[in-house]
């Protein structure tokens, strides 16, 4: 009997496999000529078809089969097994089995991990997960993995490992034979992260104030609504946001490539992403496609967002229940789906852009009627995930004149140089990592002490317009945003004016719909 080790993929962790394989002897019957080979282990339909793969390609490449009934097992057996990453294992296996690996490649096949799917010339196919799979290896303390020569890059990202990417079958086995030398793949090269975006501020005319309130956003990690009617260029200055953002660091990096590799999202032959994420799903989008699930739970369109922007255009259009789904992970910073064999936890840290028209009709409301409709309109959304978009942001209709003028008003290398400016603020005084957005309550009552008429002037706002604790909490990591992104040490009254302006929904909303 011969054990290999490689990995399942639960959520975006690697748990380890044992493949181990064992041939009984030939009976002598008719049956002799085609062996059969069981694969057990709790395995799901792609996993037990690992048996005819295997077999093709062996006697394509011109390797023996085993000569008897020969039984896969995948431990544990309690986890359940999926897609065709056990091909190469289970085929290496074999190999070493039946003596075409010998005996002297006992101590590297205790050293290494594989994965990879096998086509029925021998060719290794890319699976999902080797940077989880490179992880796990590098945490279990083995000397490396081999996965499929398209995997390797993004498998490299994680050191203190050798990586080794293969082509065919042959040199797998060349390489443990030792007569096959392998290209270690090297980690990725230090480079600077990237800047800008398809979209630069400069392009949208006329929206100073709107550009400042999402520089404030970026500035302290805050989820913000723009709510203009259509044309005023709302999804252009969404698009251009990740362009102010900072860079992604190590550690967020690497994060990000995790969930893309485990999805199968990241584009073959890349290593590690450098570039925040940026996902605009349709408002047809299922909670499902949203948050995550499905029988097999896997990563939405939150987690691929994860430390960059989730933009939800036409927000009141989307499904209340996806809606509403994404209320603990925007408090919580992370995805937790159950099922009857287990849960699994996603991250999902994103800050959340979101587009709305004022009313059905496109417009603010000026009649009567209007306002009713518009009401309505609005009523789509509940207070409590209102409450958790810390800045509701007024986009007025752009002027003539404003489209005519030839003065491009703040580009995006300016506004990222302020909000590398308040960042840098914000990691001083609170730690790296931990922007405004994130405080605590305890850390808020720190660093955002409120005297005098800074104090009343939100005591009214919280009495006139019947705000919540959370939305007293909103405006005051806010205001700590505005005077970092102004240079200023102290929150005063201004500050405060300026979060509480970015409560709009709380002067539009009737008054009994800011506590549902």
């Amino acid at each position: 009997m011969q054990r290999i080790l490689s990995f399942a993929l639960r959520g975006i962790d690697a748990l380890p496999v044992e493949v181990e394989c064992d041939e009984r002897p030939a009976s002598g019957g008719k049956d002799d000529k085609t062996p059969k080979i069981s694969v057990v282990g709790l395995p799901d339909a792609s996993v037990r078809e690992s048996a005819h793969r295997v077999r093709a390609a062996l006697c394509n490449c011109q390797f023996p089969i085993p000569r008897g009934p020969c039984t896969v097992n995948l431990a544990p057996a309690e986890l359940r097994k999926e897609g065709p990453v056990y091909d190469l294992p289970i085929a290496i296996a074999m190999l070493r089995m039946q003596g075409v690996i010998g005996e002297r490649a006992d101590d590297r096949l205790a050293q290494f991990a594989l994965a990879g799917e096998l086509a029925l010339d021998g060719m290794v196919r890319p699976i999902r997960g080797a940077t989880s799979f490179a992880a796990f290896a590098r945490d279990h303390k083995l000397r490396g993995i081999i996965v499929p020569i398209e995997n390797a890059p993004e498998a490299a990202v994680i050191e203190g490992l050798e990586v080794y990417g293969v082509t065919r079958l042959e040199e797998a086995v060349g390489f443990f034979n030792g007569f096959f030398e392998l290209r270690r793949e090297p980690p990725p090269a230090e480079c600077p992260a990237p800047f800008g975006a398809a979209t630069d501020f400069a392009e949208v005319r006329g929206q100073e104030a709107a550009k400042r309130a999402l520089a404030l956003a970026a500035a302290g990690g805050h989820n913000a609504l723009l709510i203009g009617p259509a044309g005023s260029g709302k999804t252009m200055m969404a698009r251009a946001l990740p362009g102010i953002l900072p860079p992604l660091s190590v550690e967020e990096a690497l994060d990000v490539t995790r969930i893309y590799s485990a999805v199968g999202g990241s584009a073959r032959g890349r290593g590690l992403i450098r570039e925040r994420p940026f996902r605009a799903p349709h408002h047809s989008a299922s909670s499902a496609a949203i948050v995550g699930g499905g029988s097999v739970p896997r990563p939405g369109e939150v987690s691929l967002a994860h430390n960059g922007v989730l933009f939800l255009d036409e927000l009141p259009e989307f499904p209340r229940a996806a809606l509403e789904c994404l209320r603990e992970p925007l408090e919580d910073g992370f995805v937790t789906i159950a099922r009857a064999h287990g849960s699994m936890r996603f991250p999902a840290r994103t800050m959340l852009i979101a587009a709305m028209n004022p009313s059905h009709a496109g417009g603010f409301a000026a009649t009567p009627s209007e306002r009713r409709a518009q009401e309505k309109y609005i009523g789509r959304l509940s207070g409590p995930l209102l409450d958790r978009i810390d800045m509701h942001v007024e986009v007025r209709a752009v002027g003539f004149a404003s489209l005519q003028s030839r003065s491009l008003g703040a580009t995006s290398l300016e506004l990222r140089s302020r909000v590398l400016d308040a960042r840098g603020r914000m990691e001083l005084r609170q730690g790296r990592d931990r922007t405004n957005a994130r405080l605590n309550g305890k850390e808020l009552d720190r660093v955002c002490a409120l005297e005098g008429t800074a104090q009343r002037l939100l005591e009214g706002a919280m009495r006139d317009l019947g705000l919540s604790a959370r939305a007293y909490d909103r405006i005051r990591r806010v205001a700590r945003t505005v005077a970092d992104f102004d240079s200023c040490e102290a929150v005063t009254d201004s500050h405060i004016a300026e979060a509480i302006h970015y409560r709009i929904l709380d002067r539009m909303r009737p008054r009994e719909m800011s506590t549902t």
